[in-house]
């Protein structure tokens, strides 16, 4: 059902320039549009009154609503986008030094200021509170490891037949390639330049000694600039059937488009609990839950249109100033083209002095099952002879996430607490940055 509104939100996307009121789903529509008014692949040229009738109804023989693969190509970046914006990941929900109360009097349970994306399983302590703004910058450069700036879709023809088609054209037209215009091809070189920019707000509670309930409101820009070059590629033959513009005399083969838009808004918000389930003076464990709401729009890629929901058991240790932890999990996602994902993070924060600690992670998503969001397969022309079309340069490959984190928390005579990081892709699934870069302050009080 998904894939069905992505592609009618790209067949109802009008002209080439940005319009009021459009969002950004409908804007990367845009760059598959070649005709004024008409939906993504329609050939207004051939489709043009002035040009013969036999020529006239090649028009629709590239929409997606006749050839399913392609409608699945275009919803695929779409949706890959959108996901990935939604699920850009939130600090921890329990910065600064954490407490106990024995008799009323507070008992620090750790030394070191806590890790940056991870989380520990120390609680903040009854009463206390935890605030953090941060601001975390994405600039996406690949796709499955293909650069977005180097995409390449190749774009198949109707398998068509009607009555009297074997006699017109000598063959069996239910054969994919007869007639031989089912040979021609779209090829479209995509260039896409992705940036998203998060502002986390962030307010932890300690509820109870042993409980702490967290909520995190991220405003997120998303800009696009994106640039479209499509090329119609005939099999052969004294004619010309489908062109962009023009006529049969002086066909437009080839057409280009561009987008550039931005949008700014509330992201996806999410609320956690994280519980307390046993403490020593080396050890802890807890468990925490949290969901992220379909609250950011999907059409201006600021979320992605539903709602996940995620566990984790935590298991943290203290040696001094060093304190190791581990997270192991699993995220349910609501959505029909994004798959659920087992979590597995494992790192350490290590106090370097009292004024400045060193946080280290491998965060990882690890995907459950077959991808629900495809790339379509090759396909198979049977005549004038077997040949395969791959619809593009991005693999069918899983997307599992692994990522290296490399922080610091440096420490104010103020109370303040300053907070950087960076975010390095260690595999190529899914869409990615180069790296990400995470700017903050804490304050525990």
């Amino acid at each position: 059902m998904k894939r069905c509104i992505s592609v009618a939100v790209v067949a109802l996307v009008l002209g080439t320039t940005p319009l009021v009121g459009q969002g950004l789903r409908d804007q990367i529509g845009q760059l598959f549009i070649f005709g004024s008014g008409e939906e993504a692949l329609f050939l207004a040229g051939t489709a043009d009154p002035s040009n013969p009738t036999n020529v006239q109804v090649h028009g629709d023989h590239f929409i997606p609503s006749a050839v399913e693969s392609n409608g699945t190509l275009i919803s695929f970046l779409t949706t890959a986008i959108s996901a990935s914006v939604a699920n850009l990941p939130i600090s921890s929900t329990s910065g600064g030094r954490t407490f106990r109360f024995e008799g009323g009097v507070p008992v620090a349970t750790t030394t070191s200021p806590g890790p940056i994306l991870a989380e520990r399983a120390n609680t903040l302590g009854r009463g206390r509170v935890l605030v953090g703004a941060t601001v975390n910058v994405f600039n996406f450069k690949t796709v499955r490891g293909v650069g977005l700036d180097d995409l390449t879709l190749t774009f198949t023809h109707e398998n068509t037949d009607f009555p009297n088609c074997d006699v017109i054209f000598s063959g069996d037209c239910s054969l994919y390639g007869i007639p031989s215009f089912e040979n021609d091809l779209i090829q479209l070189d995509l260039s896409l330049d992705l940036r998203v920019v998060s502002a986390l707000f962030a307010v932890t509670y300690g509820l109870l000694d042993w409980v702490d309930i967290s909520v995190a409101l991220p405003v997120v820009t998303t800009s696009l600039r994106g640039t479209s070059t499509a090329q119609v590629i005939p099999f052969g033959g004294p004619d010309v059937n489908h062109f962009f513009e023009g006529s049969l005399a002086n066909p437009g083969l080839s057409s280009t488009r561009f987008v550039d838009g931005s949008a700014t808004g509330l992201g996806d918000v999410a609320a956690r609990i994280k519980i307390a389930l046993g403490q020593s003076e080396r050890a802890a464990f807890a468990i925490l839950g949290d969901a992220r709401f379909a609250t950011g729009s999907e059409e201006d890629l600021l979320g992605s249109g539903n709602t996940s929901i995620r566990g984790l058991g935590i298991l943290s240790a203290r040696f001094d100033a060093f304190s190791p932890h581990v997270n192991v999990g699993y995220a349910y996602r609501t959505g029909e083209l994004e798959n659920d994902a087992v979590l597995a993070t494992v790192g350490f924060d290590h106090l370097l002095a009292p004024w400045v600690a060193l946080a280290v992670d491998i965060v990882s998503e690890l995907q459950v099952g077959a991808n629900e969001l495809i790339v379509p397969q090759p396909v198979s022309i049977e005549e004038p002879f077997d040949r395969s079309i791959a619809p593009s340069n991005i693999p069918s490959r899983r997307d599992d996430i692994v990522n290296a984190s490399l922080g610091f928390k440096f420490a104010t005579p103020s109370g303040l607490t300053i907070v950087t990081n960076t975010l390095w892709p260690l595999n190529r699934g899914g869409l990615r940055p180069t790296a990400a870069w995470t700017a903050g302050l804490e304050f525990n009080f």
